[in-house]
């Protein structure tokens, strides 16, 4: 399973918001991570925690494009973004990847940039807008709708050209969700698995942790992200998105040994 290190340069975002807004400290924060043992590094630029307020282009590209160039050559780079514009320049300055948390519904040029220049996408399920998402969101099946709605913006990415494999599919842990929610589909990954899609998940530090662990607070759910990463590794993703990249890649390493551990059961000692 590989580990997608987060990089928020953002002020706002709900567990690290402005502790990287710096471009330096945003790109020394980057190459830490790829030494902790980040695959790669998701770089965003406006944060999309709940009641989050929309951040204007010219912002945003000021505040990703430069640590993208920085930390383009340490690692493969994401973009999370929601804009085409953004997306496409961030793809100029090295990204390989655009992680859009609207699937493709945010900006309809978005598919056409993605089709045209060869990158992987994320597309991710979210339910309303960061502003209206944990607003009583509500379910008949929360598996079967997210994978349904899945399903489709995957054929609508297909139409605008972007390939199959080079798509990832997100169930978005936390993004109109509530904490029974998210338990479902940490559940039943397997669901987004048998898709014959890659499966991305991102559950580090999120509220359901918190309200599962007395209302600890974002520092404080570690062992709850790493019990979500390894769930979600069970029921067949291939990545997870996280802050703590060196304790979530060290969990992953030694949950994979066992699995893949040589022997049969003996008897034990006497």
């Amino acid at each position: 399973m590989k580990v997608m290190g987060i990089v928020n340069v953002t002020p706002d975002s709900f567990s690290d918001g402005g502790e990287f807004f710096d471009h330096e400290k945003a790109i020394e924060h980057g190459l830490e991570l790829v030494r902790d043992g980040a695959d790669v590094l998701d770089v965003g630029g406006e944060s999309t925690r709940p009641g989050a307020e929309e951040v204007s282009l010219e912002e945003e590209l000021w505040r990703v494009i430069p640590v993208v160039e920085g930390l383009a050559g340490a690692a493969p780079v994401s973009i999370d973004t929601t804009k085409a514009e953004v997306a496409a320049a961030a793809i100029d300055a090295g990204a390989a990847m655009v992680n859009d948390v609207t699937a493709f519904r945010g900006d309809m040029d978005m598919a056409a940039v993605c089709a045209g220049t060869g990158v992987e996408v994320v597309l991710m399920h979210m339910l309303g807008t960061p502003r209206t998402m944990q607003r009583d969101p509500r379910y008949r099946d929360v598996v079967a709708e997210v994978a349904e709605f899945l399903a489709v913006q995957v054929g609508l990415a297909e139409t605008a050209g972007v390939p199959r494999e080079r798509i990832w599919i997100d169930p978005g842990i936390g993004f109109g969700k509530t904490v029974d929610h998210n338990l479902s589909l940490l559940r039943w990954t397997g669901a987004f698995a048998r898709m014959d899609l890659k499966v991305l998940v991102g559950p580090s530090r999120k509220s359901f942790i918190g309200k599962l662990s007395n209302d600890a607070s974002e520092s404080r759910r570690l062992g709850g992200t790493i019990a979500a990463c390894l769930a979600a590794m069970e029921g067949g993703a291939e990545m997870v998105r996280v802050h703590d990249v060196a304790e979530v890649a060290q969990a992953i390493r030694v949950a994979s040994a066992i699995g893949s551990a040589n022997g049969e059961p003996g008897g034990g000692p006497e």
